[in-house]
């Protein structure tokens, strides 16, 4: 006698348990991924809006004012939209004096400081590896001194009573009587260069000497053997296979020498007693705080940020080219 079995019931497909499996659960893990990496930013991000985001908002609202003590006394606003971005704009002083010495001095600072560095990371790589890491120690003491130290340093080098350059060059006969070497705008910054190129170039040479030790020794070998000198293996071989680093040093260097501000306001006469030595940082500082103009100080501080922020668009496009290389 045979017997009937009675069919089984439908069980659940495979399909749909992943349609389960991969619905909204799967949707809202992928949302807590994508977001994590924001959460995990949030904390730094609300501190620098804080620390960086609000003054710069409050910067900009004191530009479009004529701020001064009597509107810090009584709380008031005293709107006058772009007149201070105009008057910057329209004030000689601006294209004669402020930016001829900011623009000026930072394209020849740039370029000394990162020779100079240049030339200390290619003596670092023929070292041996006791006598760099002596060296390289030494001129990073450079780097480590804050730069108001370093700005007396040189002031008292240079001083016109008391400076050693002065004394020297009485005891050789170069002279008669003391110089002061800081109410002439070409001296003056003259120094200035020495002091931001003493602290600035260690940085210079430390990072292009870690390009340097990774540049086949092989090749540079090969290149002295077909009869190469030193100057054409730099720029065949050596300058192109370190363009990524040379371009970021540049670029921070000159980001860095644009804004220079303490070593131009703390010299004898470069905090306004000298107008002709004035740049875009210390002209914004001085109509600020020693005229108490804060609006008109305000948009010239803009107009800087405004600099930054383009050469600083600049750096980042540079660091995206080489990644995608």
């Amino acid at each position: 006698m045979s017997m009937v079995h009675a069919p089984l019931p439908a069980t659940e497909t495979e399909p749909r348990s992943a349609s389960v499996a991969g619905g909204r659960p799967r949707r809202r893990g992928l949302s807590l991924i994508t977001a994590r990496p924001w959460l995990l930013l949030a904390p730094g991000l609300v501190i620098l809006a804080v620390l960086m985001l609000w003054p710069l908002i409050q910067v900009v609202v004191y530009s479009l004012q004529d701020y001064g003590l009597r509107e810090i006394n009584t709380g008031e606003s005293n709107w006058i939209g772009f007149q201070n971005y105009i008057e910057a704009l329209t004030n000689p002083t601006l294209w004669t004096v402020v930016l001829p010495n900011t623009v000026g001095f930072a394209a020849v600072a740039v370029f000394v400081t990162v020779a100079v560095g240049t030339l200390v990371a290619l003596l670092l790589a023929r070292l041996g590896t006791v006598w760099r890491t002596i060296v390289s120690s030494c001129i990073m003491v450079a780097w480590a001194m804050p730069a108001v130290t370093g700005t007396y340093v040189w002031t008292f080098i240079f001083d016109a009573d008391r400076g050693i350059f002065n004394s020297v060059l009485r005891d050789l006969g170069l002279m008669d009587d003391p110089v002061n070497w800081f109410t002439n705008q070409w001296s003056f910054y003259a120094i200035v260069l020495l002091n931001v190129v003493h602290h600035g170039f260690p940085f210079v040479a430390i990072t292009v000497l870690a390009g340097l030790l990774g540049v086949s020794k092989e090749m540079l070998e090969a290149a002295a053997l077909d009869g190469a000198n030193a100057w054409t293996r730099f720029w065949k071989i050596i300058f192109p296979t370190l363009r990524p680093v040379f371009s970021v040093v540049i670029i921070l260097s000159t980001i860095w020498d644009f804004k220079v501000f303490a070593q131009v306001y703390l010299m004898p006469g470069g905090g306004g007693g000298n107008r002709q030595v004035l740049n875009l940082g210390v002209w914004s500082y001085v109509e600020s705080f020693g005229q108490n103009r804060y609006g008109f100080g305000a948009a010239l501080a803009v107009l800087l940020t405004l600099v930054l922020i383009g050469i600083t668009i600049v750096y980042i496009r540079s660091l995206m080219k080489e990644d995608e290389l």
